[in-house]
C-alpha cells in the first residue's frame, strides 16, 4: 500500500462568525508515520484532520501537500484518502462485503472480490461477508469501517476517534489490533483522539494541542517524560507539584517516580488517605501538608492501610522542569 509524506504550511481555520478554530501552524508527518493529535474537546483537532481530508478549506494562503503535490484546492473523493469515523459511517442496507468492496465497486475494480476476501481477513472478519452490518457488534463494525476505507489502496489514512463509542476492555482490543494493521501497512495515518493512552499507544509522534494550536510535538516518551508546558504536563498522565528541598518554586514530578523509603532517606512524608489497588501496580493517595494530594504508584504487593505515614523521595533525574 503506497503512502505519502503530508506537509501543511500556514494552514489556519476561522469560521464564518469569526470562531478561530485553529492558528496558523506548519506541520510534517513522514510517509508511513501514524501521527496522533491528542487534545480537549474544542481544541481544533478534528478541524485540522478535516483540513488534511479536505473536507475544510483552510484560510487564505494555507497550503496542504501530499507527497509535494499541492492538494489544497482538491475536494476529498481526489485526494485517495481514506477515513475512519466514531459513528462507523456504514451502509445499513449493504452486507459487510458490500460495504467494504463500495469504493471498489464505484471505480470498476475487475479484481474487487478477492480484494474484500483479503481485507476481511486482515481485519479478522473472514466469513463474515454475507452478514448485514446491523447484526455486527460495534467492535466488528468498526474493522468493517477499516477495511472500506484501506479498499481503495489510499495514500493516507485519517482516523476521527474511531473508538470512542466502544466499551473499555473492546477498545483496548481493537487499539491492539489497529496498531498492529498499521504496522505491518506502514501507511500514513492521522489519529484525533482525546485519550492520552490511545495516543501513546497508537503513535509514532504525539501532536498536543491546546486552543487552536499545536503546543508540543514529539515521541511519546518526550511527550511523557519531557513537556514543555504545564498544560501538557497536566493532560499527560497525572503529575505531582510540590516545593522539595525547600525550594521556592514547585517540581514536578510522576507518581511512578515517587518512591516510598526509609525515613532516613526521606525527603518528605505523608498520610495515606486513599488505597486503589489496580492489580500490577497501587495507587496512594497521600496527604503530605501541601494544598493537593500527592499521587503515588508502586508495585509493591504489601497492603497499604488509610492512615499509614509514607516517607518519600524523588530521584533529580525525574523531576520535570518547565
Amino acid at each position: 500500500m503506497s503512502s505519502v509524506p503530508i506537509k501543511l504550511s500556514s494552514v489556519a481555520k476561522t469560521f464564518g462568525e469569526g470562531t478561530r478554530a485553529l492558528k496558523t501552524l506548519d506541520l510534517e508527518i513522514a510517509a508511513g508515520e501514524t501521527l496522533v493529535l491528542l487534545g480537549p474537546s474544542g481544541c481544533g483537532k478534528t478541524t485540522l484532520l478535516r483540513i488534511i481530508a479536505g473536507l475544510e478549506a483552510p484560510d487564505a494562503g494555507g497550503r496542504v501537500l501530499f507527497g509535494g503535490e499541492d492538494v489544497t484546492a482538491l475536494p476529498i473523493e481526489r485526494r485517495n484518502v481514506g477515513m475512519v469515523f466514531q459513528s462507523y459511517a456504514l451502509f445499513p442496507n449493504m452486507s459487510v462485503a458490500e460495504n467494504i468492496g463500495y469504493g471498489l465497486r464505484i471505480r470498476g475494480d475487475a479484481e474487487m472480490h478477492p480484494k474484500v476476501e483479503q481485507l476481511m481477513s486482515l481485519v479478522q472478519l473472514e466469513g463474515y461477508g454475507t452478514r448485514r452490518v446491523d447484526q455486527l457488534s460495534g467492535g466488528q463494525r468498526q474493522r468493517v469501517a477499516l477495511a472500506r476505507a484501506l479498499a481503495v489502496r489510499p495514500r493516507a489514512l485519517l482516523l476521527d476517534e474511531p473508538l470512542t463509542a466502544l466499551d473499555a476492555k473492546l477498545r483496548e482490543q481493537l487499539r491492539a489490533d489497529i496498531d498492529r494493521l498499521l504496522r505491518s501497512l506502514a501507511i500514513t495515518a492521522v489519529y484525533v483522539t482525546h485519550d492520552q493512552s490511545e495516543a501513546m499507544a497508537l503513535g509514532d509522534r504525539v501532536a498536543v494541542m491546546e486552543a487552536g494550536q499545536i503546543v508540543q510535538i514529539g515521541t511519546p516518551r518526550e511527550i511523557y517524560y519531557r513537556p514543555r508546558t504545564a498544560f501538557v504536563a497536566d493532560f499527560i498522565g497525572t503529575m505531582n507539584r510540590m516545593r522539595l528541598n525547600g525550594g521556592a518554586a514547585e517540581s514536578l514530578f510522576r507518581p511512578e517516580d515517587t518512591r516510598i523509603v526509609p525515613p532516613a532517606e526521606a525527603q518528605f512524608s505523608g498520610k495515606v488517605v486513599s488505597v486503589f489497588f489496580l492489580g500490577d501496580h497501587t495507587r496512594l493517595m497521600v496527604d503530605c501538608g501541601s494544598s493537593q494530594l500527592l499521587t503515588v504508584e508502586t508495585a509493591d504487593r504489601r497492603e497499604f492501610a488509610v492512615g499509614e505515614v509514607l516517607h518519600l523521595r524523588v530521584a533529580p533525574e525525574s523531576v520535570v522542569s518547565l
